[in-house]
């Protein structure tokens, strides 16, 4: 006994990755997803490997895995997948305090963000 399987909600030619609580705001991871929305896979991977954002490196680590899902779990073509989607959700927000004048406080935010991405695999056009 157990739980039913529950139903897939990705088409057949897709396949997703998601990284959860990235130390880095949402405002901020999201310039660097919109870098790789709708492209080719080596594009994108290409774009990420020389961009100058700390937080691209685990952006990369999460299109990777999203790769690596497509190929070993879906049976899909590593050389046609496309970027389909690749959006930032917000997550936990830690709140630190830090001393100010006259014996009052100041707040200080630290924001964490999840990231979803998913490929899809595209026929060839001639």
């Amino acid at each position: 006994m157990g739980k039913p399987k529950r139903e897939r909600t990705l088409a057949d030619t897709e396949a997703q990755a998601v990284t959860r609580n990235l130390r880095v705001s949402p405002q901020k991871l999201n310039l660097v997803a919109a870098m790789i929305r709708g492209k080719k896979v080596n594009t994108a991977l290409a774009d990420l490997a020389f961009s100058r954002k700390r937080i691209a490196g685990d952006v990369k680590k999460t299109l990777e895995s999203a790769i690596a899902n497509a190929e070993n779990n879906h049976d899909l073509d590593v050389d046609a997948l496309v970027v389909k989607e690749a959006f930032v959700s917000k997550g936990l927000v830690m709140k630190r305090f830090s001393p100010r004048a006259r014996g009052r406080v100041g707040q200080i935010q630290k924001p964490f963000a999840n990231l979803t991405i998913v490929v899809r695999e595209v026929e060839e056009t001639a």
